[in-house]
């Protein structure tokens, strides 16, 4: 199957498609540098209608992806979201909260909701905090309180829809994870569905990854409304 990796490409704004051997069957562990990733919005999937994520690291190989979902209706989104590893193995089951107004997902080791729950992540209520300040709070940990009852662990500041964007720490300010704009050189920038995610070391890229999936939900609006497939 041909997979794409933007870095690649040098004179086209639109990216190119090449074949990309997928990382063995574990995520990307945290290490001592920043891992610095390609994250594509399209699935993997060559199917019309398919909505997704396809993330290549530093050297093109496909570390992590996100097939054939909907933004159709709640209804058929309440199954949730997977991210996979390269290999299509299941790492984190991402599910919304239906009904919330605060736009609530919770995430899930493994490929569904009776794993232990690793975060809930939600946009702040906006009489309390300027969405300009904040675009989403993470709360992590297993045996989480009432959110109302804590403040989060982690935030996201700047606006993802521009792609203008980072995650810190709440206590310290530490910087977790970036995202910019895909730069081909120094004129050339590809367009907001190819943009770079750095992850600083000492935290989970997957787990990273899939704050970037819950943005995109709860902070971007579409025009177009994929269909399902199987």
């Amino acid at each position: 199957m041909s997979k794409i990796h933007p870095a690649e490409n040098q004179g086209r704004h639109r990216p190119s498609r090449h074949l990309t051997t997928p990382i063995p069957d574990h995520p990307l562990r945290p290490g001592p540098s920043p891992s610095v990733l390609t994250v594509w919005k399209k699935s993997s999937m060559s199917f019309q209608g398919t909505d997704g994520f396809t993330v290549f690291d530093h050297c093109g190989r496909l570390v992590f992806r996100v097939d054939n979902y909907t933004r159709k209706s709640w209804a058929a989104a309440s199954a949730g979201l997977l991210l996979m590893d390269g290999s299509g193995k299941g790492l984190l089951t991402l599910k919304p909260q239906l009904l919330s107004v605060q736009h609530q997902w919770t995430g899930y080791r493994g490929e569904d909701n009776r794993c232990s729950r690793a975060f809930t992540m939600r946009r702040p209520p906006s009489l309390l905090i300027p969405r300009s300040a904040c675009e989403a709070e993470v709360f992590i940990g297993e045996n989480i309180k009432e959110t109302s009852e804590r403040k989060p662990d982690l935030k996201a500041e700047g606006s993802f829809r521009r792609r203008n964007c980072k995650i810190v720490t709440t206590a310290t300010g530490e910087l977790v994870a970036q995202i910019s704009r895909k730069r081909i050189n120094t004129t050339l920038l590809l367009s907001d569905d190819v943009f770079t995610l750095v992850v600083h070391p000492g935290f989970e890229p997957d787990l990273v990854m899939a704050f970037v999936i819950i943005l995109d939900r709860i902070c971007c609006q579409t025009n177009y409304a994929p269909i399902l497939c199987s």
